[in-house]
């Protein structure tokens, strides 16, 4: 095929000088389609009043549904966060509660507290005999309800 000096052409910017003719199909010829065929597909183009009712319900159930799911999950979303919250602020408690145990404990001389309480205070170390022994049901703590008796 030999092409001619007309049907060359070149490309300058984006345009085309000389377009591509667009060959067109052709159709082809239609089937034949009986009578009742076709009544059936006229009938399922339109839709009875009670099938676009059904539809329309449907359609209002799915939105309802979808608006309290949405509710739901929006609720769950903030719940998270404000959990996420408390945690945080319950371990910087937790934290500032743990430093000031370790100030507190560090700060305690028994020492000092000793020598206070025996030269300021007068109190002394309990002798034989002065202690006595109960058994409780309760560990937690004794409450004394009457006299100790002395033992002999």
């Amino acid at each position: 095929m030999a092409s001619t000096q007309r049907d060359r052409y070149y490309v300058q910017g984006n345009t085309v000088r000389k377009a591509q003719p667009v060959r067109e199909m052709p159709e082809r010829p239609r089937k034949r389609v009986s009578n009742s065929v076709r009544k059936n597909r006229e009938r399922a183009k339109h839709m009875s009043a009670g099938y676009v009712l059904f539809l329309s319900a449907a359609l209002a159930a799915a939105c309802v549904i979808l608006v309290y799911y949405i509710g739901l999950q929006s609720d769950i979303t903030n719940s998270v966060k404000h959990i996420a919250t408390l945690e945080r602020q319950l371990n910087s408690l937790k934290v500032a509660n743990e430093e000031n145990y370790s100030r507190i404990s560090s700060n305690v001389d028994l020492e000092e507290i000793r020598r206070i309480a025996i030269q300021e205070l007068g109190m002394q170390y309990a002798e034989e005999g002065q202690i006595i022994s109960f058994t409780s049901e309760n560990n937690d703590y004794v409450k004394q309800l009457a006299e100790i008796p002395k033992k002999d």
